[in-house]
């Protein structure tokens, strides 16, 4: 909605942010949080754990790496780095969408995603560390686990350089 001003047409809401269609020139490592649908109990699996890790194998080829993951039952953490080739938004959607492929075939009916996702540009080794170690005992916060090592739904598909 715009409102006519003495200088022209303002608009009465400012456009959102761009930031997601480019990544952050010399930094490109995100921390990345996404959630199910309904928080439905879905990915902490291994159909959908092997679907992640091969998604995240492909996207390789695109300049686009994962780092260290946790899958929870109904969210994920990751790290990516997608480089300056491939917007995140666009990335993220992709990997959305491969893995309802996969929720589709076990029987889970769609919406499988919340709308969006949170994402935090890493910055520092220490931003970094504190990130993964709150991801890594996500697991045994939710009493799923005993030890941290004992989750199965976790790893790192490549080595980033904060990690």
């Amino acid at each position: 909605m715009t409102v006519a001003g003495l200088t022209g047409d303002l608009q009465m809401h400012p456009p959102r942010l761009g930031r997601l269609d480019r990544n952050f020139p010399g930094f490109s490592i995100y921390f990345i949080t996404c959630c199910t649908a309904e928080r439905a109990r879905t990915l902490a699996n291994p159909v959908i754990h092997e679907a992640f890790r091969s998604f995240c194998q492909l996207a390789k080829q695109r300049q686009v790496f994962v780092g260290r993951y946790v899958l929870m039952p109904d969210h994920m953490h990751f790290f990516v780095d997608c480089g300056e080739e491939v917007p995140l938004s666009d990335w993220m959607k992709s990997s959305k969408n491969a893995l309802s492929k996969n929720l589709r075939q076990l029987g889970h009916v769609a919406p499988h995603w919340q709308k969006g996702f949170f994402d935090h540009l890493v910055r520092s080794e220490r931003s970094y560390e504190e990130k993964w170690q709150y991801t890594l005992e996500n697991p045994v916060r939710a009493k799923l686990v005993a030890k941290a090592e004992d989750w199965p739904y976790q790893g790192e598909i490549e080595p980033l350089p904060f990690g």
